[in-house]
C-alpha cells in the first residue's frame, strides 16, 4: 500500500473517531454516555498501558507520545510487533476477537492517551456506521502490514530489512526539526526489528554511516541517503 493510502486511512479513522464527529453521528444520550465514559491518561516514558495476558477493559488512543507493541517469546525475550504514534488505537484487536491482550503496550516517550471502556466503544461500532467502516479499513490496512512482514522476515537480508525499517520509521515516526527520526531506540531494539544478533546490528548500522547512508547521534538516527536505502531495501512507497 502506498503512503498516501495508508494516510487517507489514518485520517478517515482519526475524523471519525473524534468528539465532533460523533456528536454529528450519534443520538444525544448516545454522545453523552460516550462523553462520561471517555477518560485521558498520561504515562511516562516506560510506563506500562497494558500488559501481555491482562484482560481488555477498553481501548486506547492516542493523542500525544509514541508506544510499542511487544510480545515475550518462547525464551522470555520481547519481540517489537511494531511501533504507535499519535491518532493511532491500541487494544482493540484483543477486545473484538474477546480475549486477554496478546501483547504489551509500553511508552516509548511521554504519552497522553484517551481512555474509551470496552462496553461503550463496542456500543460506537454497532450505531456509527462511519466508525465502524473507518475501524474496517484499519483492520484490512493492519492485516496486509502483518502479511508484509512475514515476507520481510523470511525473504530479505538483514541489511535490506535494517534499509526497509529506517525508511519505514521514519514514514510512520516522522522526523525531527534536525531531520532525525522520532525514536530513540537501543542496537539492541533494532537489531529485536530486524531479526538479528545486536553485533550484526551494530556492525551493519556502521556500515550504512560509512556509506553515507545514515547519520548516528547516539541513539538518535537521521536517514542521509533516503532513494540508496528504498533501492537497497527493496522498499515499495
Amino acid at each position: 500500500m502506498s503512503l498516501e493510502q495508508q494516510l487517507v486511512i489514518e485520517e478517515n479513522f482519526s475524523k471519525a473517531f473524534h468528539k465532533d464527529s460523533l456528536r454529528e453521528s450519534l443520538n444525544s444520550t448516545d454522545f453523552e454516555v460516550y462523553e462520561k465514559a471517555l477518560k485521558v491518561l498520561e504515562f511516562s516514558k516506560g510506563d506500562v498501558v497494558f500488559d501481555d495476558g491482562e484482560s481488555p477493559k477498553g481501548v486506547y488512543f492516542i493523542e500525544k507520545g509514541t508506544a510499542k507493541l511487544s510480545k515475550s517469546g518462547v525464551y522470555g525475550k520481547d519481540q517489537i510487533l511494531r511501533f504507535c504514534k499519535e491518532n493511532d488505537l491500541i487494544g482493540y484487536r484483543s477486545l473484538l476477537c474477546g480475549e486477554n491482550f496478546q501483547a504489551k503496550a509500553e511508552a516509548m516517550t511521554p504519552m497522553k492517551v484517551q481512555f474509551l471502556p470496552s462496553d461503550v466503544f463496542l456500543h460506537l461500532l454497532e450505531v456509527d456506521s462511519k466508525l465502524s467502516y473507518a475501524m474496517l479499513q484499519k483492520i484490512a490496512y493492519e492485516l496486509g502490514e502483518s502479511a508484509n512482514t512475514v515476507t520481510f522476515l523470511a525473504q530479505k537480508t538483514v541489511r535490506e530489512r535494517l534499509a526497509e525499517i529506517l525508511i519505514l520509521l521514519e514514514q510512520k515516526l516522522g522526523t525531527d526539526p534536525e531531520g532525525f527520526i522520532k525514536i530513540s531506540l537501543t542496537r539492541e531494539e533494532i537489531a529485536n526489528l530486524i531479526g538479528t544478533a545486536t553485533e550484526s546490528a551494530i556492525r551493519l548500522i556502521s556500515e550504512f554511516k560509512q556509506d553515507d547512508l545514515i547519520s548516528v547521534e547516539g541513539r538518535n538516527i537521521k536517514i542521509l541517503n533516503r532513494d540508496k536505502l528504498i533501492k537497497l531495501g527493496h522498499v515499495v512507497i
